[in-house]
């Protein structure tokens, strides 16, 4: 009796104090956290690319860049689950030798609009770009903003050459050839190219069926 006494003292003096209540979810939170990012750390599947997966070319890095600049992620997952009807609708889930060059991965949760890992190739480059430009053009009950500046804002060389660098600094296998190529690679080309261009590139290397 007394050992109950003392249990329910306790668990009554820790809800009552807030900051000792928010340490202890905190301390919770993280050893599962560990518990399960950790080991994927370990495991080759997770840290090696699938055959067919390389580092993103300079356009599609460069579009990569502005998709997350823009936000798009807030909307849109890139993650496929092993659930029937996702597999039915967007194909094979997704597996984690897809993102080893993402940083940061744009698996997220939110779809406000529909899951893209597996969009590239689906539509025409036309159809991105009247859909980026202005979604109602293609999708009448699109609740989607628009983005037509992308159409008349060039790509910065400059700056995607940079990013590249940092890549390379967390293990993305740019070579200094790729770099220095990056400049006239994106020369004269359009933020819209470059969203284009990666949203192409998405879910190519991905495995088939569901």
């Amino acid at each position: 009796m007394s050992n109950d006494n003392n249990t329910g003292f306790t668990h009554e003096k820790i809800e009552k104090n807030v900051a000792l209540m928010a340490v202890l979810i905190t301390i919770a939170v993280s050893f599962g956290g560990l518990a399960q990012i950790v080991p994927l750390m370990f495991q080759a599947e997770a840290v090696k690319p699938l055959p067919g997966v390389k580092p993103y070319p300079a356009l599609e890095l460069a579009g990569r860049d502005v998709y997350i600049r823009e936000g798009c992620y807030n909307c849109h997952s890139q993650m496929v689950r092993s659930l029937r009807f996702e597999t039915e609708r967007y194909g094979h889930y997704s597996l984690a030798g897809e993102s080893v060059y993402d940083h940061p991965f744009q698996w997220g949760s939110k779809r406000t609009g529909p899951d893209l890992a597996r969009v590239g190739g689906r539509y025409s480059d036309e159809w991105h770009r009247a859909h980026l430009v202005n979604p109602r053009d293609v999708v009448p009950e699109s609740n989607m903003p628009s983005f037509p500046w992308l159409e008349k804002n060039q790509v910065d060389g400059k700056q995607l050459q940079a990013n590249m660098r940092g890549l390379t600094k967390v293990g993305v296998p740019y070579s200094q050839a790729e770099i220095d190529a990056a400049m006239g690679d994106v020369d004269g080309k359009t933020e819209l190219d470059a969203v284009v261009a990666y949203l192409q590139g998405l879910g190519k290397a991905a495995p088939r069926g569901g």
